[in-house]
């Protein structure tokens, strides 16, 4: 079983894993900065991670500030950031934020979870990635990924992902929980798959339940 005695190691062999992996998408084109991860990550979303990299890259060459991206029209940002889901809804939704963070915030991505949550479109996961990745604060990030594996895992039970992240606080040490998100993504598109994982290259097959995982995709997914 994984539990918060053997948590820890578990991460490890995790981290060891995915090492030969690519960060995941708003790590690798944020640079740590915080209203980059915040723009970032509004990307994203229902986005495959390679063209969030690249549109994100396209629009920060454009404008790296909230000051320098009011000067773009909708239209211009939809241009940089196509072809990401939704990109005409995002370019709008961007320049709500960096108007709000202009206005309110002297054009400063706030570093507070109460803040952040004030942004319009802004929910705990964005909130939590700007924390840890932006800021380097201690937070868990629980997108899909964190939330399926760690209820196959069964380190939680939970339903919701802030049924997760309250339970991952009690669960893993406070000074790991900015690279649960980290981990787990990458993990979760290479190894730990929502269909058809591949148990037979997981270094914690022995150990992990595998809770939710039925039998015939384990046995194929050690073929």
């Amino acid at each position: 079983m994984i539990n918060s005695s053997n948590i820890l190691e578990v991460l490890e062999k995790v981290r060891a894993a995915v090492a030969e992996y690519s960060e995941p998408a708003v790590s690798a084109a944020a640079d740590r900065d915080p209203f980059k991860v915040l723009i970032a990550t509004i990307l994203s979303a229902r986005t495959k991670d390679e063209v969030t990299v690249e549109a994100a890259r396209r629009l920060f060459s454009k404008a790296s500030t909230p000051h320098d991206m009011l000067k773009l029209s909708a239209e211009e940002i939809s241009k940089l950031i196509y072809p990401v889901g939704f990109y005409r809804s995002k370019a709008k939704a961007i320049l709500e934020v960096c108007r709000a963070l202009v206005e309110e915030h002297g054009g400063k991505v706030p570093d507070s979870m109460e803040e952040l949550l004030k942004l319009k479109g802004v929910g705990r996961k964005t909130a939590n990635l700007v924390l840890s990745l932006g800021y380097g604060k201690p937070a868990i990030c629980v997108d899909t990924h964190v939330h399926r594996i760690t209820n196959r895992w069964g380190l939680v039970s939970t339903k919701t992902p802030e049924e997760t992240e309250r339970a991952l606080m009690e669960k893993i040490p406070r000074e790991h929980w900015s690279e649960v998100n980290r981990l787990l993504v990458v993990f979760g598109q290479r190894i730990c798959r929502p269909a058809r994982p591949l148990c037979g290259r997981c270094p914690i097959a022995d150990i992990c339940p595998k809770i939710g995982v039925e039998e015939g995709r384990k046995r194929r997914s050690r073929r």
